[in-house]
């Protein structure tokens, strides 16, 4: 008798982990999977997909389970996943997260909110949804998001076995790490604890939602005759607080110097200044804020800064849009401000 709860045409259990880079996505679909195949005898299969590869850009990473007796021969992204973990809220803003998401999935999020703002964000409309403060239950064990999430994930799938997660926590780190398996193992026993569920009903005969791939806007078709490319080679036109891990700088106007610390080190032109006269009259340059719009959330400008003006804040819904102090970019935006 399986111990799948539920399977597709091709009789996989799948799950699709959304996250960006730096947060261990890749490495929990790979201690995921492992658990599944090794734990239980299960057939399994993990792959990930990460573009570029760098800190800040969205990731995904792919689960399948069978029954021992059936051969996984699909090698493709999941579209139709059963259950889907997002490892940073805010990628909601560039991805659609929900994409394929069965009528009757599982939707865990790494998030402070309450159900029903996460449901309305995100445009779930039935279905379970899981909650858990990973993040803050990392910070707490100086640890990382992954392994509160995979033990979210544990409680989700409860045909997986907790134990053998564990046993391959101790078996990752304790060679190169050992002074990080107890924390891990507190980290992850605190997401499999500490996850919260509400349920929506699903009505009968709910499709579930349509999966949607993203296409170039260029091809062999439509490109530019000799190759134009007519996107500008910066980021100015995008949002980039989707690339943020939770913290953001805090700026402290009253405590700033005016040193430039910050902009000196700063990867994405963060900063805002204005011209202005000091004290003895003297033309200077003048630190007004930050436009959250193209932080990452790296914190360089936290280690520079030799005064208090500058500090990390764990991010909360709004905060960056009301603290936000704009660049002006007329060339990009269009006229002279």
């Amino acid at each position: 008798m399986s111990i799948l709860p539920k399977k597709n045409e091709l009789g996989f259990f799948e799950i699709r982990l959304e996250s960006i880079g730096g947060l261990g996505a890749n490495l929990a679909g790979k201690m995921l999977a492992e658990a599944g195949v090794l734990g239980l005898g299960l057939n399994g299969s993990n792959f990930s997909s990460y573009g570029s590869e760098k800190k800040g850009s969205p990731v995904k990473s792919f689960i399948r389970f069978c029954d021992p007796d059936v051969e996984i021969r699909a090698h493709s992204p999941i579209e139709q996943p059963h259950v889907v973990g997002v490892f940073h809220e805010a990628l909601y803003k560039t991805i659609d997260v929900v994409s394929g998401l069965a009528p009757d999935g599982i939707l865990l999020v790494n998030s402070t909110r309450n159900f029903d703002e996460i449901k309305r964000d995100l445009k779930l409309e039935y279905g379970t949804l899981a909650i858990v403060d990973a993040l803050q239950i990392a910070v707490e064990e100086k640890t990382k998001v992954n392994t509160a999430m995979l033990g979210a994930l544990f409680r989700i799938c409860e045909f997986l076995d907790p134990e053998s997660m564990k046993n391959i926590i101790r078996k990752t780190f304790e060679k190169k790490y050992p002074h990080l398996v107890e924390p891990n193992i507190r980290t992850f026993e605190r997401g499999y604890n500490e996850v919260q569920f509400k349920t929506y009903e699903t009505p009968m005969g709910a499709q579930g939602k349509s999966f949607s791939r993203s296409m170039p806007k260029l091809g062999y078709k439509t490109q530019e005759i000799g190759g134009v490319i007519t996107a500008q080679a910066n980021s100015v036109l995008k949002d980039l607080s989707g690339s943020r891990q939770g913290f953001l700088p805090k700026f402290e106007i009253e405590q700033c110097i005016n040193c430039a610390a910050c902009d000196t080190v700063c990867p994405d032109l963060c900063f805002v200044w204005e011209a202005g006269e000091d004290k003895k009259g003297r033309t200077q340059m003048f630190l007004k804020g930050i436009d959250y719009q193209y932080c990452k959330g790296c914190l360089k400008c936290v280690e520079a800064c030799p005064t208090t003006a500058l500090s990390d804040l764990r991010e909360k819904i709004g905060y960056a849009e009301s603290n936000r102090v704009k660049h002006n970019f007329p060339y990009i935006a269009g006229g002279v401000s």
